[in-house]
């Protein structure tokens, strides 16, 4: 029962992870439909444009009966936008939801204020300006198509990743599988192992000579067979963590390729297929405008509304309406989840002992690729800039032809020639130029694209290694305080040797404690007077510090106040502080020597030989000791 419910979850795991695949393959060919649907748009857009330039020059001679039919006509009839998709009806019915179809609301609106025109706006608008707008229509579906292609190679290449991240789920799978089976092989053979060794009880002498040699083999094949599996025990747990490694590792890479591709790649391949499509309107549009300034001064009115609707193109604003038009098929999808193997909770990388000499030398080896890829990825998005730059001024610079139609008088008469000889090859020689730069651009955006993909997934791995690496050195450093600690812990608590004297030094006779050290002076006042003979000048010299020395000076006191007797009789108290009023210390013993002769003279000769000591004490305390 237990075998069928791993079954279960395994296979509901693997439903959800083929739901997830299919569900993100339904949303990149949602992106390819809307993308060309989008170039569809646009196309049928520019046709639009270019047939009402031509039916705008066949009537304009008839002034502003023509020109209220032509607006009615284009403003009552579906046409190419108002097809039966659902996309073109939205879009149609909501000019303002895209600045180029509010555009052409725009112009529909002031062609209908247009009361009369021009012969020679009707050759400027029947010639250069329908043909601009056919070549825009051919730019437009030229781009687009690479667009498509270069969208369906990163689109396969983003589900070749996502087909690796399953074949390195299968493997993990299955080395996880075989470490299971190899611990409970091994887990069995050490029962077996057990019972053996608990089966074997006392025997007698002869029963145990005959039967010593085949008890003594059967334990012996038991062990063998323990170190057996137990090896294989080890070599599959190997396999099983790299290969868990290397599923994490897929599993960082996908999300990231995932993740760069719907927040990155496709909104580079809209701008892609954006790419000189609002310019080149806008500059046809433009010269419409320019055209129709210097034919009626009366239409200036009217213009300034479409002047309005041509600054506000707005090649991110389209963008971003569409992103929420269609966003079902552009929004990002869930991040791939980690997904254990019958119970198996390790959901990080480890650095185990015998992995660190391959992962430490792979996360090098992957962050100079990361170096390297930044760098490249850097300079191909500078000349992709550049060469963008270049595409638009190209793009622009292509309707002075137009402007160059008319002179400063509005009669037919002065109208120039717009299909002379040179201006054909000039605008052949840019049209050329304009095709070459846009293939350059694409290739770039291409190698663009590629290496930020790369560059996305080396990151994600980089820093899933980085870490797993710092998480394993932590550990260590850790180990090694503990142990550390211990060891230090261990030598603190040996125990203080005991005295060598059967006297006290603190609380004690001074006199008995010479007698038993021999020591002419105690050697705590001799230490303490050498520490403040050595440091007692300047506290702050070779660290140390006034609390330090105070501490000492502590000690001497403490020693002299708890002597028993003390170093001094009470009854020469009252003397002693006389005797600090005088100019010099020597005169204290010639007033004090009849206090001290009732004394006994064994006292007093220890006495006088101790006292004889201390001026020397200094002396004493400032040689080192042997």
């Amino acid at each position: 029962m237990a075998g069928h419910g791993k079954l279960r979850r395994e296979r509901g795991l693997q439903a959800e992870y083929e739901t997830q695949v299919k569900e993100m393959r339904w949303q990149l060919s949602e992106q390819l439909r809307c993308l060309e649907l989008q170039g569809e748009l646009r196309r049928e857009l520019l046709q639009e444009l270019a047939e009402f330039m031509r039916r705008r020059a066949e009537v304009e001679l008839e002034y502003s009966r023509g020109l209220d039919k032509l607006a009615e006509r284009f403003s009552s009839r579906g046409g190419r936008l108002g097809g039966s998709s659902r996309e073109h009806q939205s879009f149609r019915k909501e000019p303002s939801l895209l600045s180029p179809l509010h555009c052409w609301a725009v112009l529909l609106q002031q062609t209908r204020q247009q009361s009369r025109e021009s012969a020679a706006l009707s050759e400027a608008l029947g010639g250069p300006l329908a043909q601009r707008l056919s070549h825009i229509a051919e730019d437009v579906g030229r781009i687009v198509r690479k667009s498509k292609d270069l969208e369906q190679q990163l689109q396969d290449e983003l589900m070749e990743v996502v087909s690796e991240l399953q074949t390195a789920k299968k493997t993990y799978q299955v080395y996880h599988t075989e470490s299971m089976n190899a611990e409970a092989k091994l887990r069995e053979a050490e029962r077996q192992e057990e019972k053996r060794a608990g089966r074997s009880p006392p025997a007698t002498t002869a029963a145990t000579t005959e039967a010593g040699p085949l008890r003594k083999s059967s334990l012996k094949k038991g062990g063998r067979l323990v170190e057996k599996r137990q090896a294989k025990f080890l070599e599959h747990k190997l396999k099983c963590t790299k290969a868990r490694n290397e599923y994490l590792l897929s599993l960082a890479s996908v999300n990231a390729a995932v993740s760069n591709y719907y927040l990155h790649d496709v909104l580079d391949l809209m701008d892609c297929c954006d790419t000189g499509f609002h310019l080149a309107l806008g500059q046809v549009l433009r010269s419409y405008t320019a055209a129709e300034s210097r034919t009626q001064a009366s239409q200036r009115q009217g213009l300034s509304s479409l002047e309005e609707a041509l600054e506000a193109l707005d090649p991110p604003g389209d963008k971003a309406k569409v992103l929420e038009v269609h966003a079902t098929a552009f929004c990002p999808p869930l991040r791939f989840d980690y997904q254990p193997h019958e119970g198996d909770e390790v959901a990080e990388i480890r650095v185990e002992m015998e992995l660190r000499d391959e992962i430490v030398p792979r996360a090098q080896n992957i962050q100079s690729r990361l170096d390297r890829q930044t760098i490249e990825t850097e300079e191909v998005n500078k000349t992709l800039k550049a060469t963008l730059q270049a595409l638009l001024e190209v793009v622009a610079s292509d309707d002075g032809d137009v402007l160059d139609s008319f002179q400063t008088s509005p009669s037919t008469e002065s109208l120039k020639s717009t299909s002379s000889d040179p201006g054909t090859r000039q605008a052949g020689r840019r049209r050329g130029q304009q095709q070459e730069t846009e293939t350059f651009y694409i290739m770039k955006l291409q190698e663009y694209l590629s290496g930020r993909s790369v560059l996305a997934k080396l990151q994600a791995k980089h820093e899933k290694l980085q870490e797993a690496i710092q998480r394993g050195d932590k550990e260590e450093r850790e180990m090694c305080w503990t142990q550390y600690t211990q060891r230090k812990l261990q030598k603190s608590r040996h125990p203080r040797p005991s005295s060598q004297y059967n006297q006290r030094l603190f609380g004690g006779d001074m006199e008995k404690f010479i007698q038993s050290s021999g020591q002419p002076v105690p050697l705590v006042v001799e230490s303490c007077i050498r520490f403040i003979n050595l440091n007692g000048e300047d506290p702050l010299v070779e660290g140390c510090t006034a609390h330090d020395l105070d501490s000492v000076a502590g000690v001497l006191k403490l020693y002299f106040r708890s002597l028993e007797p003390p170093l001094f009789p009470p009854d020469l108290f009252g003397e002693l502080l006389a005797t600090s009023g005088t100019p010099s210390w020597r005169a204290w013993p010639g007033r004090t020597s009849q206090s001290w002769k009732p004394r006994a003279q064994r006292r007093r000769m220890t006495w006088r030989g101790s006292w004889r000591l201390w001026p020397a004490l200094p002396t004493l305390a400032a040689r080192p000791r042997s």
